[in-house]
């Protein structure tokens, strides 16, 4: 099984406009993929490091990504194909309430 980096993006109002049968039926959608092993957590505070040169970190508060919806959370999920990942997440939260699910093959590090 491949796996799958997943960001999700959405907002707090999106999330309200939904209405409560399809949010709880997206909450039981990503239960069933914690269950199956999906690691999958909301997103806190970001900072960003940087060590240029490996001459000293730097800390810096605030993400790096920009977009239109704030992150709202993250997931590794495994799927046979990305096909087969997009339909996992097609199904959840951010999916459903006007936000956006993004999916990312986590490839091997050489």
């Amino acid at each position: 099984m491949a796996k799958f980096v997943t960001i999700g993006y959405g907002d707090q109002e999106g999330y309200d406009r939904t209405d409560a049968a399809v949010r709880d039926q997206a909450h039981a959608h990503d239960t069933r993929l914690r269950a199956a092993g999906a690691d999958m957590g909301i997103a806190g505070s970001p900072v960003r490091v940087r060590n240029h040169d490996a001459a000293g970190v730097s800390v810096e508060s605030g993400s790096f990504m920009s977009s239109a919806l704030p992150v709202a959370g993250f997931a590794i999920i495994e799927a046979a194909t990305l096909e087969e990942a997009i339909q996992l997440v097609s199904r959840t939260p951010c999916a459903v309430a006007d936000g956006v699910v993004e999916v990312w093959p986590l490839r091997d590090a050489p």
